[in-house]
């Protein structure tokens, strides 16, 4: 599971079986003459293909700026990034304030903090979207987010940059069943299904006291501020579940399939500080999904940025500086330099910020050690064998499925009619196993909880091998880590704070908040 959200994902990070992408158009983009087809493309609205052949889409569903693509030679921009003559020591193709590489949810969100501060920029990605790691691809009438994300309607930050109800957020059982022994037991929210969360008291997901343990610990997580929590003192999820008393049999049949999917990491060795921040989340938000999907949360806040400020399909490969080492720019793949008169954001994965800044950056765990990766495998059935929009947890001990569920369930959006979407989610990339073998095992896993003959009639879809998932954060962490690293150059990302939606939408904040308080200093 991934309740987390990541900067700018490289292409290479995302590796999916059958490489299909929802390809965007411009309407009544047809111009002999560069300048006005400039200006036109940067007037006009994109939207999937398939709605503009349709016809069926109005203008309020088209994302509210024009993002250039790399194929477009010409940037007109009415914030700042315009068309700039040489300089005499370099051919400059655009000019702006502030460049933000990655338009992950840290870079929206710092490119956001910019459009409300009045500071021009260009936001720069290597993909052909906005989003990262939080995307949404359709195939075949279904959504299919890129790895199993849900959405937990308490993140504080998440809450004053989005709007919830533009988002029509469709909400989880707040419980779980977990596949044990056979059977399936359901484990719930006393505070929110009472009956069910009584009759969880006798079943072999833990004891009596393990569950009354878990109201204590979410009481306590509940009245902690979030910077004391993200600073406290640290350990292992795993030696804090046992510190704070739980059985083994909790641990194992509950806690480690459930926070083991949310952190991609089964041996519960990610920080102690993230359990108490994603536990207090729990316990005041509800567990959702966006009805179009998670790359929504992305899309929502693109669509809210000045036109033009977003150059899609376009791989910064450079940093460029002057002879005092301040930033006056980037280098794209394609030879295209960009010119920036205030500092350079860089909201990219750990190891390509690396990459890009060298010696400059201190070279974390985060960075250095490997990451979290993630398989998603999707099908699609014409019938759910639950009905309740609930969350699966494998608490066998055995085999590769961590945990899974039924998107339709949760949203109807997520499926053509008649259909149901089928999402299985394992911790590791298995790369010694091909898709197919992987499929294979996943079915005959999934039989024994549902039978074979209704896992026979699954029809297999997509399978997503995520290799960056997240970063590691094992103990020792800093999860408020200083986003200016030297003069004019700033980085955030899930790297620079916590793995989590929030983490990024903060660090992202941060950043801009760094560059600008730079701006107004060297203005005095």
């Amino acid at each position: 599971m991934n309740l987390s959200v990541q900067t700018c994902c490289h292409p290479q990070l995302v590796q999916e079986a059958v490489p299909v992408h929802v390809p965007q158009v411009a309407l009544s983009v047809r111009c002999h003459d560069t300048a006005t087809r400039a200006r036109r493309l940067l007037s006009c609205r994109f939207l999937p293909v398939q709605e503009a052949l349709s016809g069926k889409s109005k203008r309020s569903d088209f994302l509210r700026h024009a993002a250039i693509r790399a194929t477009e030679t010409a940037v007109e921009d009415t914030t700042g990034a315009s068309p700039l003559a040489s300089n005499g020591k370099e051919d400059w193709s655009s000019e702006t304030g502030v460049i933000v590489v990655g338009a992950g949810l840290a870079g929206l969100a710092a490119a956001r903090h910019l459009t409300a501060a009045g500071e021009p920029f260009l936001l720069v990605e290597a993909s052909d979207g906005v989003g990262g790691r939080v995307r949404t691809d359709e195939f075949e009438g279904f959504l299919l987010d890129r790895g199993f994300q849900i959405f937990i309607t308490a993140y504080p930050e998440a809450q004053r940059i989005l709007d919830y109800d533009g988002l029509k957020l469709r909400s989880f059982y707040a419980g779980a069943l977990v596949w044990f022994n056979g059977g399936f037991h359901k484990v719930a929210d006393p505070l929110r299904h009472l009956t069910d969360g009584l009759l969880s008291l006798v079943n072999p997901i833990g004891n009596v006291f393990d569950k009354t343990l878990v109201g204590l610990v979410r009481l306590q997580a509940a009245i902690r501020a979030d910077t004391e929590i993200l600073t406290s003192t640290e350990t292992t999820i795993m030696q804090r579940l046992s510190s704070t008393g739980f059985s083994p049999p909790m641990v194992d049949r509950f806690f480690r399939p459930f926070f083991g999917g949310i952190f991609f990491d089964n041996q519960l060795q990610t920080t102690s500080r993230l359990f108490d921040f994603v536990f207090k989340c729990l316990a005041l938000g509800s567990n959702t999904l966006p009805e179009r999907g998670i790359g929504a949360i992305p899309l929502q806040i693109a669509e809210k940025l000045p036109q033009s400020s977003i150059l899609l399909e376009s791989r910064v490969v450079e940093l460029m500086f002057d002879n005092d080492r301040h930033p006056v720019g980037v280098k794209l793949e394609d030879g295209r330099l960009l010119k920036c008169n205030h500092g350079i954001i860089l909201a990219v994965e750990g190891p390509e910020a690396s990459r890009l800044l060298g010696n400059q950056l201190q070279v974390t765990r985060a960075i250095s050690r490997p990451p979290r990766s993630t398989v998603c495998l999707y099908f699609s059935t014409d019938k759910s064998p639950i009905k309740e929009p609930i969350l699966l947890l494998n608490g066998s001990g055995k085999g590769v499925v961590n945990n899974m569920f039924f998107p339709t369930t949760v949203s109807k959006s997520y499926s053509p009619p008649g259909q149901v979407l089928v999402s299985v989610s394992l911790v590791g990339l298995y790369e010694e196993k091909t898709d197919e073998e992987l499929e294979e095992v996943v079915r005959a896993e999934l039989a024994d909880w549902f039978s074979k003959e209704i896992v026979a009639t699954w029809k297999h879809l997509r399978t997503y091998r995520i290799k960056l998932a997240q970063p590691d954060q094992t103990p020792p962490t800093d999860l408020l880590k200083e986003p200016r690293v030297s003069a004019g150059i700033y980085v955030c990302g899930d790297h620079r704070d916590s793995s989590t939606f929030d983490g990024a939408f903060v660090s992202g904040r941060r950043a801009a908040d760094a560059i600008l308080r730079d701006v107004k200093a060297a203005s005095v």
